[in-house]
């Protein structure tokens, strides 16, 4: 066995994300600008928790080592249904219908009269917890500790070597806990050295939860609904079967020689080791398919983690901002580097990630929205770590025809690309989600990401039929209005902010731009590929209506005069046009203006973590970079970040908020489309910031 994780540990395919190789001259000491930022806490908290992983798992610790008190154990293809309760599922939903321009438009859009089965299409299917590996340990009087037993708590993540050395003492007697995630398989591997052991007070337990769209994922209280069978076990090897309904996965652990493995309930297992001494290593792994099931021993793991982890942080691209004068520097550089971190974890799978990443499921039952995958993910083209990126984005293709079908049930051509999803791609019901339509491009432009870094017919053929579907429907979607001569959009949509009327909202700023942007990046990809432009396609880019303004700035809908006064909260999507978008339909003067009095007169707390870096790529963009490092600093609880670098911009953690952020900062530092050919051009000139960057790509 360990000769087969040495060739892996050899090769290190799976978690060398980067794209790119790494420099044979690196200006920038990565290694110290990375080990100044490690993570160090000395309390147990469930929001301040650390995780290790491989991008397609990951594992929740809390400052025990493990998983005692609080985390859990997610992944891209753990999930779950419990059964319908309604006959035909999906098909028995009953649609709203929406006026458009004359015809109906069935939407997933009402409860009414079908609560149970509205709330199980949004529930179903959920991300779950796959297990959760604690420490029973007792105290002297012979009951189990308590979060309050856990004194002189010293917990370090290794950053440069995604490890976490967990220090700390029960009753007078120290725990050491080394816990790493080997990057091939995903094991979570760990080591404690403890007299507890000899001393027959620590044990570790392995316990399997029925499947949950709650919080954690987990459901602890219906043992009766699922099933774990052990299906192999040796002196130091255990393979485990898990059933949910439909659902099955497997599970395997491997630990040291003369450790009984005992079940001492159902759905859980306990590890007593061997009370002659006090060290005990142990590994566990969790697969859909039991073909991939093998548990890397804990030195394998920890020497593959060190290695997987020192090539990530070596490639890609890398800030240095220690040389600046502005006291906030040091807090900008903790925030960039530990985002780099999470978003490795968490968002470099096979799935586009939920807004929590692989934490919890706050984020709407663990499915994705569509519209944030490039707030997640976008960041990893200008880091020079496409491949990252590149994994989820197969997702698209996958789901072309699911998309295509959407559209031609609302009698629209092309693909319809929904915004609250699982795997099985349905469009999740909700007052909002089928509404929007800002994500509908957003396939488009990672294409265009993606040829400015491999400009080839092999990428031109890879996003071919993504392109033409996501334009067409868009380009059906654009309606020519007789009365004015040109192509609106809506109603009915939902526009970013989300708290618009969308019976009513007509040419909402943001999307008329993307419209422009989509369709024009569509057209010179037909060109690329040596096909005619779309005659249709240019006709609407003529027509389309201008983006709505008054007093001289833009608004966030056409008429909606009170933006600045009554609907100055929530997203601010306006500004999104100049600086996420490479401003299609803008007017510099205008675009300018808008930044300033967004700025000056948004109720910043109310808003979302994204929309700082959003704000910061607009003002940057448009020459207020001292708007920029204000704006991505901004004091808002809405723009928190805690000591573990999870953000307080949402649903607790919020990872749009660090993958805006990263984004946001790599262009500041290498640019975009026309900036100016200064060094850090989004960052203030005036000898406060020293911007040291290497290895970054300019944003659109």
């Amino acid at each position: 066995m360990k000769r087969m994780y040495c060739v892996l540990f050899s090769v290190l395919v799976l978690f060398s994300v980067s794209s790119a190789k790494p420099e044979s001259t690196e200006r920038i000491d990565r290694e110290a600008l990375v080990k100044r930022h490690q993570i160090t806490l000395d309390q147990i908290s469930g929001s301040e928790l650390l995780q290790v992983g491989n991008g397609e798992i990951a594992y929740g610790i809390d400052s025990t080592g493990l998983q005692t008190f609080f985390g859990n154990t997610m992944s891209h293809w753990g999930w779950h249904s419990v059964p319908c309760p309604v006959e035909g599922s999906y098909s028995a939903l009953k649609l709203e219908k929406f006026d458009f321009h004359g015809r109906e438009l069935p939407y997933r859009t009402s409860a009414k009269g079908q609560e149970n089965l509205f709330a199980w299409m949004r529930e179903n299917p959920h991300r779950i917890n796959l297990g959760r590996l604690r420490f029973l340990i007792k105290k002297k009087d012979g009951t189990l500790i308590e979060p309050k037993d856990v004194q002189k708590i010293k917990q370090t993540l290794n950053l440069w070597e995604g490890t976490i050395d967990s220090n700390y003492e029960i009753e007078g007697e120290p725990v050491h806990v080394q816990t790493c995630a080997e990057p091939l398989t995903g094991s979570l591997a760990v080591t404690i050295e403890t007299n507890l052991i000899k001393q027959e007070r620590l044990q570790i337990e392995w316990a399997f939860p029925y499947g949950s769209p709650n919080n954690s994922g987990a459901d602890w209280e219906k043992p009766e609904n699922h099933q774990t069978t052990i299906q192999q076990q040796t002196q130091y090897r255990a393979v485990i079967k898990r059933q949910l309904d439909g659902a099955v996965y497997y599970a395997a652990a491997v630990w040291q020689p003369d450790t009984p493995l005992s079940e001492i309930a159902p759905h859980t297992l306990v590890l007593t080791p061997d009370k002659s001494k006090s060290v005990f290593s142990f590994s566990a792994v969790y697969s859909p398919n039991q073909e991939t099931l093998e548990a890397a021993p804990f030195d394998i793991a920890l020497q593959s983690s060190k290695a997987s982890w020192q090539n990530f942080w070596k490639t890609g691209g890398a800030i240095d901002l220690s040389e600046s004068s502005d006291p906030r520097w040091k807090e900008l550089e903790r925030r960039i580097v530990l985002s780099q971190y999470l978003l490795a974890v968490n968002e470099s799978g096979s799935l586009p990630p939920q807004e929590s990443g692989l934490f919890n499921n706050s984020g709407w039952y663990g499915k994705f929205h569509l519209e944030m995958h490039w707030w997640h993910g976008a960041h990893f083209g200008l880091w020079n770590r496409w491949a990252a990126f590149d994994k989820s984005l197969k997702w698209y293709r996958d789901i072309l025809p699911k998309a295509k079908e959407l559209a031609a049930s609302q009698g629209f051509a092309g693909a319809r690309f929904p915004k609250m999803i699982g795997p099985n791609a349905e469009d999740a019901p909700s007052g909002v989600g089928p509404l929007l339509i800002w994500q509908q491009p957003h396939p488009i432009f990672y294409a265009e990401m993606e040829y400015r870094l491999a400009p080839t017919k092999e990428t031109l053929e890879k996003w071919r039929d993504v392109v033409q579907e996501a334009a067409a429907f868009m380009a059906d979607f654009a309606f020519f209005d007789t009365a004015t001569n040109r192509y609106i959009l809506g109603p009915p949509l939902k526009t970013v902010p989300e708290n618009n009327n969308p019976k009513t909202t007509l040419n909402p700023a943001f999307e008329l731009s993307y419209w422009r942007s989509g369709l024009r990046m569509a057209q010179t990809w037909r060109e690329r590929l040596g096909l005619p432009r779309e005659k249709h396609w240019d006709d609407i880019l003529q027509k389309l209506a201008e983006l709505p303004q008054h007093d001289g700035v833009y608004l966030l809908q056409e008429n909606l005069l009170d933006t600045y006064t009554k609907q100055n909260w929530e997203h601010p999507s306006l500004i999104g046009m100049a600086g996420m978008l490479p401003a299609d339909g803008t007017d510099p003067v205008i675009m300018k203006q808008t930044v300033r009095r967004v700025w000056t007169t948004w109720q910043w707390n109310r808003c979302w973590g994204w929309d700082f870096p959003m704000m910061a790529m607009a003002a940057a963009k448009n020459g207020e970079p001292k708007i920029a490092i204000d704006a991505l600093l901004h004091p808002s609880h809405k723009n928190g970040m805690n000591k573990a670098g999870l953000s307080t911009g949402g649903p607790f953690p919020y990872f749009p908020s660090n993958g805006g952020l990263l984004y946001a900062i790599a262009m500041m530092a290498a640019g975009w489309d026309g900036s100016p050919k200064v060094n850090a051009p989004g960052f203030p000139n005036d000898g406060s910031w020293n911007v040291r960057f290497e290895n970054l790509q300019p944003a659109l």
